[in-house]
């Protein structure tokens, strides 16, 4: 978990708080906590009152955006921090057209694990 700059919080147009994924995923806060931990979802410290929370566009209804945890996967064995990975997942790339987190959400995983691994080389 960690804490992001207003560059990187800008570029999320929404975010989730635990209780309200764990709502929406119909499991228990702790289990988000897991998920975090396990590097499955992203979490940082926002707010006022610095509340751990997850962007809105890693839960598609019931469950978390296929392919994300592969995607994460990829960007932290090249290095990125959880900033670096947001940074990267929320702006735009005109050669998907739009940004990877929007890719994801639309089930073109593919596309965006292709661009997360030319980043490597």
């Amino acid at each position: 978990m960690t804490e992001i700059d207003a560059k990187t919080d800008a570029l999320v147009p929404a975010w989730l708080h635990l209780p309200d994924i764990a709502e929406k995923l119909d499991i228990e806060v702790t289990r988000v906590r897991q998920l975090v931990r396990d590097g499955q979802l992203i979490a940082v410290r926002r707010g006022e009152k610095r509340t751990l929370q997850v962007p809105a566009a890693f839960i598609d209804g019931d469950k978390v955006v296929k392919g994300l945890s592969g995607t994460l996967t990829l960007l932290r064995d090249d290095g990125y921090s959880d900033q670096e990975m947001l940074e990267w997942l929320f702006t735009p790339d005109p050669t998907l057209p739009g940004t990877p987190a929007q890719a994801l959400s639309e089930n073109r995983g593919t596309e965006v694990k292709r661009r997360a691994q030319a980043l490597a080389v």
